[in-house]
């Protein structure tokens, strides 16, 4: 499956993705696309980390297209070890 995210993920818009996230129970195989994505908060990694646990154990998880800004924020939290990002 492949998820195109756009624009903030943030507070106000974490929420939704996580309700994507948490209808995920056949998927094998997850793809976030974030060309498009300007800013991630805690709340958007958050969601990022339930969509991780899940894939974890039905399958596997990729985020490709991460801008240099978004990236930074994946390496100071440590994230960009746990996530497969191309």
């Amino acid at each position: 499956m492949n998820i195109a995210v756009s624009g903030r993920i943030d507070t106000r818009t974490a929420p939704e993705l996580e309700e994507v996230v948490r209808s995920l129970d056949e998927i094998t195989d997850l793809t976030f696309d974030f060309k498009d994505v300007q800013y991630i908060s805690s709340a958007g990694l958050r969601v990022i980390l339930i969509a991780q646990k899940t894939m974890n154990k039905q399958g596997s998880m990729t985020i490709r297209n991460v801008s240099s800004e978004i990236m930074e924020i994946f390496e100071v939290t440590g994230l960009s070890d746990l996530l497969n990002i191309k």
